[in-house]
């Protein structure tokens, strides 16, 4: 029999992933659909081998109950995965306000005029799941580069990190070229300063000559310092 009219039974078989030696567990949820108290009670055509907690209980109006079997752990694997045993789910309308400790087998016997319905549930073995597939070393995203060592003891660096390698160099030889140039303007501001330096103390000499001859000369005297200054200004400005 599928589901009744009073519970909803899900799923309408109990799958267990079966494995040698370990204890296996499933649930079903019984939905009340009606506006009655429903009780209801699990049996098995094999008690020894499973565990229903809980076993009976009272779904309350329009609400639900988790039901949880568990197989014991098995010493030896079933032919052919094959698995006879069966569960029978059987239900009652009841009186609102029952509760478990109410439920008496009476309550499912039709002869005594209740509302009463039966449920089959087989069992049925299925594959345990299986386990994660391993990753590839190196394959993760985001992974560092990693190298291999050859036969002959060379280490192999992968692409990532030549790559790597080839952009921990490049601001290396930026920072020398970057030297070579402050270096040579340097050398260009030295030069300017010694040509100034030059210049001043043939300034000086100029003037003392102006001085003695007492004209003409002042007039040269200033057309030079000027010109001077204007070299002056282009070398530095340039540098």
């Amino acid at each position: 029999m599928s589901n009744g009219e009073l519970l909803r039974i899900e799923p309408l078989e109990l799958q267990f992933p079966f494995e040698l030696k370990k204890q296996i567990s499933c649930s079903m949820q019984l939905t009340n659909r009606t506006d009655s108290y429903v009780a209801f009670k699990v049996k098995t055509t094999n008690p020894k081998k499973y565990c229903v907690r809980p076993n009976t209980g009272v779904v309350l109006p329009h609400s639900t109950c988790d039901v949880i079997v568990t197989m014991q752990a098995q010493k030896e694997s079933p032919e052919d995965m094959q698995c006879r045993d069966k569960f029978l789910l059987q239900t009652a309308v009841v009186s609102p306000g029952t509760t478990t400790k109410d439920i008496t087998p009476e309550m499912f016997n039709r002869e005594s005029g209740n509302r009463v319905e039966e449920s089959k549930l087989r069992v049925v073995y299925v594959p345990p799941p299986r386990p994660p597939s391993p990753v590839r070393e190196g394959s993760e995203e985001g992974s560092s580069p990693r190298a291999s060592v050859s036969d002959n003891g060379t280490i192999n660096q992968t692409s990532e990190h030549k790559t790597f390698s080839r952009a921990y160099v490049e601001p290396k030889e930026n920072t020398t070229e970057v030297k070579a140039l402050v270096s040579k303007l340097t050398e260009e501001k030295n030069s300017v300063i010694q040509q100034n330096n030059k210049l001043q103390q043939e300034l000086e000499i100029l003037r003392r000559g102006s001085s003695r001859n007492r004209g003409g000369i002042p007039f040269l005297y200033v057309i030079i310092v000027g010109l001077v200054g204007m070299l002056l200004g282009y070398l530095l400005k340039k540098t």
